[in-house]
Order: C-alpha cells, then sequence, then structure tokens
C-alpha cells in the first residue's frame, strides 16, 4: 500500500512540476526573428532595426533581424505569410502587399497576414535637379500636363510610381503623362535626376535631403496631409492646391492565424517599444514619421489602400 501512495504522490508531483514548467514557458521563451523583405541599410531596414532595439527590452528575449530580398519584394514576403504562426517569425510588411496580387507578382494580400501596426510612414517627394527651371510644383505641374517630362524612383507599379501618376490625375492629366522610368531605388535615380536624366524624382525626400544640403537638387513639395518636420520649409501638394498625397509605410506583421494572446503580447510589447524615446528619437532624427496605429486601425487603412492601389495601377494599365 506505502508503495503505491509512494507511485501515487511520485506521479502528482511529477504533473504539478511539468504544469509549472509549461507555465513558465510561456510566450516568449525563445528569439523571436523579424524577416526584412528588402535589402541591408534601406529604409524599411533602418525602420526595423531601430524599433528593434526597444521592442527587444520590450519582449524580453533576442530579436533577430533577417533580410530576405528577392523578386521586388515577393521573397521575403513569401517567407513571412508562410511562416509558423506561432509568434517567433514576424516581419516588416511594406505598402507592395497590398498590390502584389493586382499586379500579378504574387498571391499575396493582406489576408495573408496578421498584421501588428504600422510604425513609421516615409511621403512621397516632388524632387528637381538643381539647374532645373522649375521653382515650384506649380510651374513643375503646368510643365508637365504638355508632355515630355520624366520621373523614377521605383519599380513600375511601385509606390513612387503610383505617386506621380496619382498627382498627374488629380490635376486632370492622364496618369501616363509623366514617362516613368523604372530604377532599382532612389539613390539610382537622384544618380540619374542630378545628370539630367529624367526630369523629376517622387520618391522620398529623405534619399534626395544630401543632395539637397549640397545644393544638387531642389525639393519642391512633398506628397502628405501636413508639412514633414523634418522639412518644414518645403510645402505639400495641397497647399499648392493638389489635393494628393501618397505615404509610403512601413509595418510589424506576422503570418496569419497568430493565437490571440501571442498577438496580443507582440502588440502591446510594440506599442511600448514603439513609444519609447530612444525608438522615437532615432526615427525622427533621420526624418523619418513615427506612427503606431494599432491592429484594429492598420487593418482598416491596409484594405482601403489596396483599393485606391488597384484603381490606380488599373488606370496605369499594370493590373492584371
Amino acid at each position: 500500500m506505502t508503495s503505491i501512495k509512494t507511485h501515487i504522490a511520485g506521479a502528482l508531483a511529477g504533473a504539478l512540476a511539468l504544469g509549472a514548467t509549461t507555465a513558465l514557458a510561456e510566450y516568449p521563451d525563445r528569439p523571436v526573428t523579424i524577416i526584412v523583405p528588402w535589402g541591408a541599410g534601406g529604409g524599411t531596414d533602418t525602420i526595423i532595426r531601430l524599433f528593434s532595439v526597444g521592442f527587444e527590452e520590450a519582449m524580453g528575449q533576442p530579436i533577430n533581424v533577417v533580410n530576405r530580398t528577392g523578386g521586388s519584394g515577393v521573397v521575403g514576403h513569401s517567407a513571412i505569410a508562410n511562416a509558423n504562426p506561432d509568434g517567433y517569425t514576424l516581419g516588416a510588411c511594406t505598402s507592395e502587399i497590398t498590390y502584389f496580387e493586382t499586379i500579378g507578382l504574387a498571391p499575396i494580400t493582406p489576408a495573408s497576414f496578421d498584421l501588428v501596426s504600422r510604425l513609421a510612414v516615409i511621403p512621397a517627394g516632388v524632387t528637381v535637379a538643381a539647374e532645373s527651371p522649375y521653382n515650384s510644383v506649380e510651374e513643375l505641374i503646368d510643365a508637365a500636363k504638355a508632355g515630355g517630362l520624366s520621373s523614377s524612383g521605383s519599380g513600375l507599379g511601385g509606390p513612387w510610381h503610383m505617386a506621380v501618376a496619382g498627382m498627374m490625375k488629380q490635376v486632370g492629366g492622364d496618369v501616363n503623362t509623366v514617362q516613368f522610368i523604372p530604377s532599382k531605388g532612389g539613390a539610382p535615380a537622384l544618380q540619374d535626376l542630378v545628370a539630367g536624366g529624367i526630369s523629376m524624382f517622387t520618391g522620398s525626400p529623405i534619399e534626395a535631403r544630401s543632395l539637397a544640403d549640397a545644393g544638387e537638387v531642389k525639393i519642391l513639395a512633398i506628397m502628405s496631409d501636413e508639412r514633414s518636420p523634418a522639412f518644414p520649409d518645403v510645402p505639400t501638394l495641397k497647399e499648392s492646391g493638389v489635393d494628393w498625397s501618397l505615404t509610403n509605410w512601413f509595418s510589424l506583421c506576422a503570418p496569419a492565424g497568430l493565437p490571440d494572446d501571442v498577438k496580443a503580447k507582440i502588440e502591446a510589447a510594440a506599442q511600448k517599444a514603439h513609444g519609447s524615446a530612444e525608438v522615437q528619437d532615432a526615427l525622427a532624427g533621420r526624418g523619418i514619421t513615427p506612427l503606431f496605429d494599432g491592429s484594429e486601425a492598420f487593418s482598416s487603412y491596409a484594405a482601403a489602400f489596396s483599393g485606391d492601389a488597384a484603381a490606380l495601377l488599373t488606370d496605369l494599365g499594370l493590373a492584371k
């Protein structure tokens, strides 16, 4: 009898110990990876690495940032979407998720992910070479309506292509009035601008800031609803009477299907990290506008952005 009691007591003790271990192994109990679908040193990579400093502290686990590039962002976003939805693989989703499917690149949509929050936004701008005859966005638009001007800053159908197409559509022109020449990013497009190969750059004014400071380019306007603290003297398009804005955005996301409690912990930790002075100052110091809207608001925003992008890409003849 004693041996039976001893056996039962031992089994109960083992069960309690196992239960205690399980309780202690609450999420997260090991390092978390964030996949960045774009190259090291770029805008998305910079934002995530700055955010990760605070996120690591809030999560209480190491955060490993991994770049998975290729396919105009498809490779990295696919890796995020196809990962195990256990909270240990997160991602840096960018605006491309709203139109990959529209332009026939991949069957990826916002529904492929659990959207945690936007982390930052960067508006498009209108930048010309220092020797350009245009000194205001009004002068540039008047010239653009006559045809013969060109722009660059991203691939075809990318955010900076939609930026100039939307601007011209808003002023009554055709979306293809300004010829868009695809590039592999802002740096080569700006080099082409300075060299006289294109008429304007409609990418991020942040990328153009060093050239502007050096007197090689002029930033005529930004495509945001309000002036940027990084460029307080640069007017918005809306101030010039053009009711158009386009901001590229950068977010924290995860594979669709996260357990509710895990998603809640990620969002709470992300909000805490994002709100820290360290992260806020680091982003603002680089001219990047911090933004945290949370999963519900972000999901609604992404759905609306998808619709607007689809309409514009259809007008451009790029929708499949």
